[in-house]
């Protein structure tokens, strides 16, 4: 911070009470009101470095004392103060501080150098050129005082050329900065980092009022010379310094407080670049929570639900725990806003319109993208099925706003399902079998499907539904592995030799169908074993009736088997039983056997031959 020292005088302005005058011999011939304070001073000084109060003076006449009345002066009785001292050389002190207001007391008074060679006008002139605008931190010290100030400021060019000062050293490349600066992270020293950052100007203007901040930033995006992450930095450091932390202490409710920080939000807002990752999403998610509380416009609420819907895939579970300040809501947690913004991203993802060549890239690209959110939305409900006053139609509405193609699986949304039912054990089967519906079974990984088989909070449908689905997966893997499997029966037939020990008339029971009886009573004996096993469980009443049936279904495709193997064997008994017969008749006829007693015999033969398999088919009817 630099000084300017001038005049040599000691300060011999008091004050009595609301009267302020300098000790002098003269008497006091000239009275100055300023608000509610009277100035007894002199003509001889101040009337040769002021151009306006010669003005006044040759209207009031040849009177021993002159009264002026100077309500209007900018700075008001300080700034008076300065410029008096001035014309009787008392020592002033001038810094970036006290500039503004002096420089602008010395115009309304018109100390020019018109008026008196060396008068105040041209001197802090010299001290705004030479001292502040040169150096960092007085360029953004005397901007910040211009805020008290604004139209005298901004008429005198002094806002104008803080601001060319300040964007001027702000493009300066960081390997060129000499000049000190504010730059307080966590973790950063600049003993340890010895080159400057990037972004070491943001901390300092961060000090300033939202309207000069406003005029910096946009006077720095309007060079397109810094990146926009850059500029992105600068907001959030900013809302940091200024906007109240709504997630860890209760923040103030007065009006004045809340319309001063609807404007940062708003003004924020808008200087956010609209490039993609300008931000980060949990600096805009925080946004979101405070412009809720303030209650700022809605155009401002759905800009910052458009942009957090364009980088939600960014987020992290953090991001999205905050706290409720809706008095009408009793959970802890805000499951509404993270809704909200779940919908502008769905919104945002169906208005997307690839084009014909790169359709397929930008599908896997969304593909991708939907599967980051669901993944981040899934863990999210992880964490708030622990409220224990979070009702279960908001847990529902936002597990149900995910589209389909979001999961890849669903052992995210069961672990929130079973969380939820762990915290909530008086929920009625109504609300357990709404909750439940949300399950995909078939998207359950093993591991999942075990653990759902033996949770005893779950719906029976649901536990019936996930063994279903195993078997049904158990058959189709066994299915396939038999179809990659060839079968050399088919090529090499075993010959089918009649029985020795055969007696005649006796039916002949295929191997095939006795071992299948005997694996069929094991398969009976299998069920029997199950239910003793699940009998004793507390859900073994309906995993033995699910078992049971699909036993019973078992049995049935078993018994057809083992049909259509007893068929195949009967048949090559009675192909070998009518080649005997044919070979008897052509040894009868070679005999020397003839006439009707001869074809007589063969029919017997025939008969007697067919005789066995008739038994055989009755047997097998009955």
């Amino acid at each position: 911070m630099k000084f300017m020292k001038i005049g040599t005088k000691p300060d011999t302005f008091y004050a009595e009470e609301a009267t302020r005058t300098v000790i002098s011999d003269a008497p006091s011939d000239f009275v100055i009101q300023i608000n509610n304070i009277n100035y007894l001073l002199h003509t001889f000084p101040l009337l040769p470095k002021c151009g306006l109060l010669q003005r006044l003076c040759s209207h009031s006449g040849d009177s021993e004392k002159v009264s002026i009345e100077l309500h209007d002066i900018p700075g008001g009785e300080d700034a008076f103060e300065m410029c008096a001292k001035f014309c009787y050389g008392i020592t002033i002190n001038l810094s970036a501080y006290n500039f503004v207001p002096a420089f602008c007391a010395a115009k309304f008074l018109r100390m020019t150098e018109s008026v008196e060679k060396g008068n105040f006008v041209p001197k802090l002139e010299a001290f705004f050129n030479s001292c502040i605008l040169e150096g960092w931190k007085d360029s953004i010290t005397a901007l910040q005082t211009t805020v008290k100030f604004p139209e005298w400021s901004e008429n005198l060019g002094i806002i104008r050329k803080c601001i060319d000062s300040i964007v001027e050293k702000i493009h300066t490349p960081p390997a060129k900065v000499s000049w000190s600066y504010t730059y307080t992270r966590p973790g950063y020293t600049k003993k340890q980092h010895h080159s400057v950052p990037k972004d070491w100007w943001t901390e300092d203007i961060s000090d300033l009022d939202v309207d000069p901040f406003r005029c910096i930033i946009t006077a720095v995006r309007s060079t397109y010379m810094l990146p926009p992450q850059l500029i992105g930095e600068a907001l959030h450091v900013y809302a940091c310094c200024w906007l109240p932390d709504t997630t860890r202490t209760p923040p103030q409710t007065g009006e004045e407080f809340m319309e001063k920080n609807r404007r940062i939000v708003d003004s924020i807002v808008s200087m956010i670049p609209e490039d993609k990752g300008a931000v980060y999403v949990g600096f805009l998610l925080r946004l979101i929570v405070i412009a809720n509380y303030l209650g700022v416009s809605p155009v401002t609420k759905t800009e910052l639900l458009r942009r957090s819907g364009l980088q939600l895939e960014e987020a992290t579970v953090d991001d999205l725990i905050f706290p409720s300040h809706s008095p009408a809501d009793p959970e802890f947690y805000d499951i509404d806003l993270v809704l909200a913004v779940l919908e502008s991203f769905l919104v945002l993802s169906r208005r997307q319109s690839p084009a014909a060549a790169s359709e397929l890239n930008r599908s896997a690209q969304v593909l991708g993208t939907m599967r980051k959110v669901g993944k981040l939305i899934d863990s999210y409900l992880q964490v708030v099925a622990k409220d224990v006053n979070m009702p279960v139609s908001k847990v529902v509405s936002l597990a149900e706003a995910l589209p389909d193609i979001a999961r890849e699986d669903h052992d995210g949304i069961y672990k929130a399902i079973n969380i939820y039912l762990k915290e909530h054990g008086d929920l009625s089967k109504a609300d357990k079998k709404r909750l439940c519906r949300i399950l995909d079974c078939q998207k359950l990984s093993p591991e999942i499907r075990a653990h759902a088989v033996k949770n005893e909070r779950l719906p029976l449908r649901i536990v019936v539904q996930v063994l279903f689905f195993e078997q049904e997966r158990d058959r189709d893997s066994n299915s396939k592995t038999a179809a990659a499997t060839p079968d050399r029966r088919k090529h090499k037939p075993l010959p089918v030799k009649p029985s020795q020990s055969q007696e005649p008339g006796k039916q002949t029971v295929p191997a095939s169908r006795e071992s299948n009886s005997h694996s069929h009573d094991e398969v009976k004996f299998g069920a029997a074993s199950v239910h003793n096993k699940f009998s004793s469980s507390t859900t073994g009443k309906r995993d033995y009736a699910l078992l049971l049936m699909q036993n019973k279904r078992s049995d049935g495709m078993l018994a057809v088997e083992n049909e259509r193997k007893g068929v195949r064997s009967e048949t090559q008994q009675v192909d070998h039983q009518g080649h005997d017969t044919k070979r008897e008749i052509l040894r009868e006829g070679a005999s020397g056997s003839a006439g009707a007693g001869s074809k007589l015999d063969a029919k017997k033969m025939i008969q007697r031959g067919s005789r066995p398999d008739n038994g055989r088919d009755k047997g097998k009817d009955r």
